[in-house]
C-alpha cells in the first residue's frame, strides 16, 4: 500500500495539469501552489524563530484550530504560528485580512514524499498540529524523522473513514504516529481504543469556544441594527437552493419578520431567482442602506454572517440537503435555536443530533415540517426553554482549546 501511495502522488500532479485548462478550480488549485516553497523559504529567512504548525483541510477546520491557537500563544506569546491549508476555498477566505496570532498563511504541497520533505525542511516547526482528519502520510513521515511532536486535535472518527477500511493498517500510521490524539467526542475515544490506540483523550469541540468568543464580541453593524429594529428577524446561514425552495413560502407567509439570508453562492444569479419568488420586498446588501424598507436582507459578501446572529431570534442553517451542513453551533452560541434540513450522513454531523436531543436543534425533512417547527418556536414558552437550552450546551462544551494545551505543556516543554 505504501507504494501504491507514493505512485499515486507521483502521478497525480501530471494528471491534475493536464485536465488544468478544463476546470477552473483544478486551475485556482494548481496556481495557488505556485512559489509555495519559494514564499515559505522567504518567511522562515524573516522570521527563524520557534513556531507551530496548524494544518488544517478548509475554513472550518480553521475555524476550530483559531481557540487553540489563541490559547497557545497566551502560553508562548514568542511562537510563531503557521497556518497550512488544503482547499483552496478555505485559503481564500482567510488570506484576504489580518489573522490574529497567524505569522504566515500557506498551501500544503500535495503528499509526494519529496516535496513533503523539502515543506518540513524549510518550516521547521517546533511542533505541528492537525486538525479533525486531514492527514498527509509524507509530511507526517517528515515530521517524525526530525523528531518533532506531532498532535491530532478536534478529531470526529467515524467507522466509515479510511482508518477502518479495508487499507486501514496504511492509514492508520498516521494516528499512531502522533503523540496524543485530542477527540471531540467518546465515540472517537472508543473507536481509538478498539485499534489499539492510547494516547488520547476527549477534549471537546474546539468550536464551542469560537463561537462563544464570537458570540461576546460580534461585529458591530449599527446599519443591521436599524433595519431591524424590534421586528422579529430570521437569519439564514449558508443558503442552497433546496433551502431555499422551502424557505419561500415560509418567508411569503411572515411579512411582519425581517430575513437576513447568506446564501452559500455569493454569485448574484441564485439571489435574482430568489427575489423573482418572494412575495416581499429584497434587496443585496452591496447595494443597500438601512432606510430602506425592504423585509428580506441578502448579504452578498464573506465574512459577516458569523456576527449576524446576533440579530436573530431563529436560525436556519442551509446545506443539509446538498453537499452537507454547515455550520449550526454559530448561532447557538448566542442562544439561537437553529432549524436545519435532515442530514444525509447523520455520522459527519453528530452536532445535529445533539442538537436535537439537547432541544435547541430542529432537523426538517419538508416544507410541512418547517411550517410546523417554526410555529412551534412562535410560542414563547417552546421559545424561551429551547433558548435556555442552546445557552446552557455551549456553557457545557467550553474549554477544549485550553484542555489540549493544558495537555500539549504536559507532554513537551512550553516555557
Amino acid at each position: 500500500m505504501n507504494l501504491l501511495y507514493r505512485l499515486f502522488f507521483f502521478l497525480i500532479p501530471g494528471i491534475l495539469f493536464l485536465i488544468k485548462p478544463f476546470s477552473a478550480k483544478l486551475s485556482h488549485f494548481l496556481e495557488g501552489r505556485k512559489f509555495g516553497f519559494t514564499k515559505l523559504g522567504k518567511f522562515r529567512d524573516s522570521y527563524p524563530g520557534a513556531l507551530a504548525w496548524f494544518h488544517v483541510a478548509s475554513l472550518g477546520e480553521y475555524e476550530q484550530a483559531r481557540p487553540v491557537i489563541a490559547s497557545l500563544k497566551a502560553k508562548r506569546p514568542d511562537l510563531g504560528i503557521v497556518v497550512s491549508f488544503f482547499s483552496p476555498s478555505g485559503y481564500d477566505n482567510v488570506v484576504k485580512k489580518a489573522q490574529p496570532h497567524i505569522d504566515f498563511i500557506t498551501y500544503i504541497p500535495l503528499d509526494r514524499k519529496r516535496w513533503a520533505e523539502k515543506f518540513v525542511a524549510l518550516l521547521r516547526p517546533e511542533l505541528t498540529f492537525f486538525v479533525k482528519y486531514d492527514l498527509w502520510f509524507h509530511h507526517i513521515q517528515a515530521l517524525k524523522a526530525q523528531g518533532k511532536p506531532v498532535f491530532l486535535i478536534s478529531a470526529s472518527l467515524r467507522e466509515d473513514q479510511s482508518f477502518f477500511g479495508p487499507f486501514g493498517a496504511f492509514f492508520r500510521q498516521n494516528l499512531f504516529a502522533m503523540d496524543w490524539i485530542f477527540t471531540q467526542n467518546q465515540k472517537s475515544l472508543e473507536l481509538l481504543k478498539g485499534i489499539g490506540y492510547s494516547n488520547a483523550s476527549q477534549a471537546g469541540d474546539t468550536r464551542f469556544d469560537r463561537v462563544a468568543a464570537t458570540a461576546n464580541a460580534p461585529k458591530v453593524l449599527p446599519e443591521i441594527r436599524e433595519w431591524v429594529g424590534d421586528a422579529p428577524t430570521v437569519v439564514v446561514g449558508s443558503a442552497w437552493d433546496e433551502d431555499m425552495d422551502l424557505l419561500i413560502p415560509l418567508i411569503n407567509s411572515r411579512p411582519n419578520y425581517r430575513w437576513i439570508i447568506a446564501p452559500h453562492d455569493l454569485s448574484p444569479e441564485p439571489m435574482e431567482r430568489w427575489s423573482a419568488r418572494i412575495a416581499l420586498e429584497s434587496r443585496r446588501f452591496s447595494k443597500w442602506n438601512s432606510s430602506d424598507t425592504n423585509s428580506v436582507l441578502f448579504i452578498d459578501n464573506i465574512g459577516m454572517l458569523s456576527s449576524l446572529y446576533q440579530f436573530a431570534g431563529i436560525a436556519y442553517v442551509g446545506g443539509a440537503f446538498g453537499k452537507g451542513l454547515h455550520n449550526i453551533l454559530e448561532p447557538l452560541g448566542f442562544g439561537v435555536p437553529v432549524i436545519f434540513g435532515k442530514v444525509k450522513r447523520a455520522s459527519r454531523f453528530p452536532e445535529a443530533e445533539q442538537s436535537q436531543l439537547e432541544g435547541c436543534g430542529f432537523s426538517i425533512e419538508d416544507g410541512k415540517a418547517l411550517f410546523e417547527t417554526f410555529g412551534k418556536l412562535e410560542q414563547v414558552d417552546f421559545y424561551n426553554k429551547s433558548a435556555e437550552s442552546a445557552r446552557n450546551w455551549v456553557k457545557s462544551n467550553l474549554g477544549a482549546a485550553d484542555r489540549i494545551v493544558e495537555k500539549v505543556a504536559q507532554l513537551i516543554p512550553l516555557k
